[in-house]
């Protein structure tokens, strides 16, 4: 089985400054010629709050052969509840009108493959723990087979055991427990987006991937953080060796999102340091 991961696209029919990577993305996952394609989130610039984004999104994946699975990211859905844009009733409606279900887990066979929610975790909300609930049931009945998870953020950025990272990963308590489900139940793989950074790893028996964006790369204006700064995609093939392969797709353009954040992310929160830090994640 091979999937092809692709995020942080950050597509709109709005805010057009990072379309011109679609085509290109588009002939080289054909060229991949995979059997399933999932986008691990940031579809849109902003489908938190413009519906035309989410719609805009949806018809582009029409340029696809394989079929795609998506999950959502903070600039779909929203983000935790001290931020601008928490995710709530009416932003998670809009995805799952437009894109479809915000989790989802499917039977592969030799495999099991989840996707997560990642915006709710560590929220401490009721979406969280029924979503908590729902994974453990799937993994239960998943007879040990080995299972990869796909989400939007990383469980952790610099350490497995770190502090609360905000914005950037998961927060402790949330993260231990999906630890100790991954241990409990075989989950050989978490591949996630979001940092737009590209790296693989491994703790506590479980690989992590990030893909790299597809849309654009973040300068000075961000934090170091592990992982190369480039555009690409990760192929994903999944047998009884699985491997992951994060690919440099040298026909994206890589632009820089420090020279246009006030343009695609503007100070809508009246706090330019945390949109700053927003509009990387």
């Amino acid at each position: 089985m091979r999937i092809v991961q692709i995020t942080d696209t950050h597509l709109s029919p709005i805010k057009t400054h990072f379309n011109p990577n679609w085509e290109p993305l588009v002939a080289w996952i054909e060229q991949q010629k995979p059997d399933l394609i999932i986008h691990t989130g940031d579809l849109a610039v902003d489908g938190a709050d413009i519906e035309a984004d989410l719609e805009f999104c949806r018809s582009c994946f029409e340029q696809l052969s394989a079929p795609v699975l998506s999950v959502p990211g903070n600039h779909d859905i929203g983000h935790l509840p001290e931020s601008h844009q928490p995710v709530n009733a009416e932003r998670l409606a809009r995805w799952q009108r437009h894109i479809g279900p915000d989790r989802w887990a499917k039977d592969l066979g030799d495999w099991l493959i989840v996707g997560l929610n990642s915006l709710i975790i560590g929220t401490g909300s009721e979406q969280e723990e029924d979503q908590f609930q729902w994974l453990e049931n799937v993994l239960e009945n998943a007879d040990g087979k080995p299972v990869a998870v796909f989400a939007h953020k990383p469980l952790f950025v610099d350490d497995p055991e770190e502090g609360d990272s905000g914005y950037w990963g998961i927060r402790p308590v949330a993260r231990q427990r999906l630890y100790d489900l991954f241990a409990q139940y075989n989950v050989q793989l978490h591949a996630s987006g979001h940092l737009h950074r590209a790296w693989k790893g491994e703790a506590f028996g479980t690989r992590y991937v990030w893909g790299p964006a597809a849309a654009f790369i973040v300068g000075a204006m961000e934090r170091d953080l592990p992982g190369e700064r480039i555009l690409g995609a990760v192929v994903h093939e999944l047998g009884e060796a699985a491997t992951s392969a994060i690919v440099r797709i040298d026909e994206l353009t890589p632009y820089v999102i420090d020279d246009v954040v006030h343009e695609v992310y503007p100070h809508h929160a009246g706090d330019g340091a945390k949109v700053t830090e927003e509009a990387t994640q």
